[in-house]
């Protein structure tokens, strides 16, 4: 691609970096201690330069990677002087976990903010969560929220990695075009009630049809886990409670769905 001898280029060592590479792929403690993580593919890598995420360094196979604006992109950031390892194929297939090695990846800086950091007129919508047991639900959630307009996920604890390398390959790229924030249940009551932010949460038990209710903005739609639905400390944040109906003999949907559901009923 570039004459790489030049001493503005900033080319790393092959072997540690895919050993830190591999590391970040199966390393939560890792990944969160570095503030980094790792993605591949064409899509993700457009979509993370294209919404600006930090690239801490980049990983490419000149025979593999034949997408020119990709290898547009790769020439800009080794002029801006991020630093990059270029490997052979089979090398790049060592660390890609896709059926077909597209040539390209990146170690990118993670970004998540804090609730005080949140343009709330730009961003009327959120979604808050706690837990999610697929990483695949995670993914649905992010690209619905994408889809409708949604300004990103407020993340109530530590157990979600929204990093997981299996997290990020289900947002097809969404992951980029939402805001992430992490915060505890209390801080956000303080903060919703400051801020005069509506919490509507759903459970089987609601009051009210989700279709009925009114949602206004700023809105948070407060989502539960899969199995055991919300917490009663969720529960307290709540200003109400909305139910998605369901056939005789069901008792609880999937929370990407229902979460989707909603999102879509405060944009439609």
């Amino acid at each position: 691609m570039q004459n790489e001898n030049s001493s503005e280029f900033r080319q790393l060592e092959i072997a540690p970096t895919l050993a830190a590479i591999e590391r970040l792929q199966h390393d939560r403690g890792y990944r969160d201690s570095r503030g980094l993580f790792f993605i591949e593919g064409v899509r993700n890598f457009i979509e993370a330069v294209d919404y600006h995420f930090p690239v801490d360094t980049l990983l490419y196979s000149e025979k593999l990677l034949i997408q020119p604006l990709a290898r547009k992109l790769v020439r800009r950031l080794k002029r801006s002087g991020v630093p990059f390892a270029r490997v052979t194929p089979e090398q790049f297939r060592r660390v890609s976990r896709t059926e077909r090695a597209s040539g390209i990846a990146a170690i990118l800086r993670q970004r998540v903010l804090r609730l005080d950091q949140i343009n709330l007129i730009d961003s009327p919508c959120w979604t808050a969560l706690s837990h999610v047991r697929s990483p695949g639900n995670l993914g649905t959630l992010m690209r619905t929220s994408a889809a409708t307009g949604a300004a990103g996920f407020i993340l109530l604890g530590d157990s979600i990695d929204p990093f997981d390398p299996a997290v990020v390959r289900a947002t097809m790229g969404a992951l980029f075009k939402q805001t992430l924030v992490r915060t505890t249940v209390d801080q956000l009551r303080r903060w919703a009630c400051l801020n005069k932010v509506a919490v509507i949460g759903a459970s089987p038990d609601g009051s009210a049809d989700y279709r009925e209710a009114s949602y206004g903005c700023p809105v948070v739609l407060m989502l539960g886990g899969e199995r055991k639905g919300l917490t009663a400390k969720q529960r307290s944040v709540c200003n109400r409670i909305v139910r998605i109906p369901m056939a005789e003999g069901m008792d609880s949907l999937n929370v990407a769905v229902a979460g989707s559901l909603l999102m879509y009923e405060v944009f439609g």
